[in-house]
């Protein structure tokens, strides 16, 4: 099982940038998928998570409004769609899978079985 994050990179300050996060090694479209990022010298937070049928979502409040998530269950990819970015953005993001379907879990790390290994969104100023 492979989670496999990937479209991160360097975008200014007010820009757009769009991950992508595909899974491998087994069939996904039944879990809960969940963004999570990780600035330098801070913890892991959450940004956004999406059911298995792409039907409910939950965002952190400091991406609302700027950032939709979303999926393609026969590509078992998710999408985190990134508008109006800010260098407060900038972190490392993750991608993760679990089976918890409690909407009030995805906050957290614990809440996911697998992870991808990360990538990079630069935002400058």
């Amino acid at each position: 099982v492979q989670l496999q994050a990937s479209g991160g990179g360097l975008v200014q300050a007010g820009g757009s940038l769009r991950v992508s996060c595909a899974a491998s090694g087994g069939t996904f479209s039944s879990y809960v998928r969940g963004w999570f990022r990780q600035a330098p010298g801070k913890e892991r937070e959450f940004v956004a998570a999406i059911n298995w049928s792409g039907g409910v979502t939950d965002y952190a409040d400091s991406v609302k409004g700027r950032f939709t998530i979303s999926r393609d269950n026969a590509k078992n990819t998710v999408y985190l769609q990134m508008n109006s970015l800010k260098p407060e953005d900038t972190a490392v993001y993750y991608c993760a899978a679990g089976t918890k379907t409690m909407r009030w879990v995805w906050v957290r790390p614990a809440a996911y079985d697998y992870w991808g290994q990360g990538t990079q969104v630069t935002v400058s100023s």
